[in-house]
């Protein structure tokens, strides 16, 4: 039975071959990868000569102004201008002198004016301070080929005045009337007796505000007084009333007016 026993040694010194050889191993592909991802970034181009680092901005549309005329007038003609206009004589209000009784002013008072009379001829400015040039001109003492010229002003006054605008009468869009218009009715019809009124013997008055047009036909009825059992039927029968047109000057107008119902029982 013992004859078959097998002695097993010790594997101490296979186990440190083959852990030799994993730490081997494992350092080259350690440094292989090492030396690879190197190898890479060098090989890597980034073309960074290539790059455009310019940016593009859109910017709205700017409006476009023309730019203003030149100026054509020359300095001497705007001068020329400036001296003519101060050569003309200004008012401030345009009033006649005393040399024109013919002419009746506005308004008469005893206090003396402050602004100047108009030339006797001429051109004047209205408007303005009151300014005199002597000696230009239009204005007084003016001299043209040795003569002195004195135009007196024409002075238009309308013979007949204007005819005064004929006033119409103001029509007033509803007349309203405070009699009661049963009376004026050309067509009244009578409201029929609710059976619940009838029922309880109620009586009463109910007043119906109506508002008639131009060719007197009822648009609109309102109850303004009155027992509520009574106000619906009493409406309805105002509504169908009928009125002849009311005319002032010719013209027809609205009515507005209140026609009465008398709900009674018979006995």
């Amino acid at each position: 039975m013992f004859n078959n026993l097998i002695e097993s040694s010790s594997h101490a010194k296979e186990f440190k071959r083959r852990g030799s050889f994993l730490l081997f191993t494992t350092a080259t592909y350690l440094v292989l990868f090492i030396v690879t991802g190197v190898v890479s970034i060098y090989a890597y181009d980034a073309h960074l000569e290539e790059q455009n680092l310019e940016i593009v901005v859109l910017l709205p549309p700017q409006e476009i102004v023309p730019d203003a005329p030149p100026d054509t007038t020359t300095p001497a003609s705007r001068d020329r201008q400036h001296q003519d206009d101060a050569n003309i004589p200004q008012r401030e209000i345009a009033m006649l002198g005393i040399n024109h009784p013919d002419v009746v002013p506005e308004r008469i008072s005893a206090t003396p004016s402050k602004n100047l009379p108009l030339p006797e001829g001429g051109i004047v400015h209205i408007g303005g301070p009151d300014r005199t040039v002597v000696g230009t001109p239009g204005g007084p003492g003016a001299i043209s080929g040795g003569r002195q010229i004195s135009t007196s002003p024409r002075v238009v006054i309308d013979d007949e005045p204007p005819p005064v605008p004929e006033s119409k009468p103001v029509v007033p869009a509803i007349v309203r009337r405070s009699v009661i218009l049963n009376s004026e009715a050309i067509y009244l019809p009578k409201p029929s007796y609710p059976a619940l009124a009838r029922n309880i013997r109620l009586q009463g008055t109910v007043a119906v505000q109506v508002l008639i047009d131009e060719s007197g036909k009822v648009i609109s009825a309102k109850a303004v007084s009155g027992h509520p059992m009574l106000v619906a039927e009493a409406q309805r029968a105002a509504s169908q009333a009928r009125f002849s047109p009311t005319k002032i000057n010719g013209q027809p107008v609205k009515i507005s007016g209140v026609i009465s119902y008398n709900f009674v029982m018979q006995n």
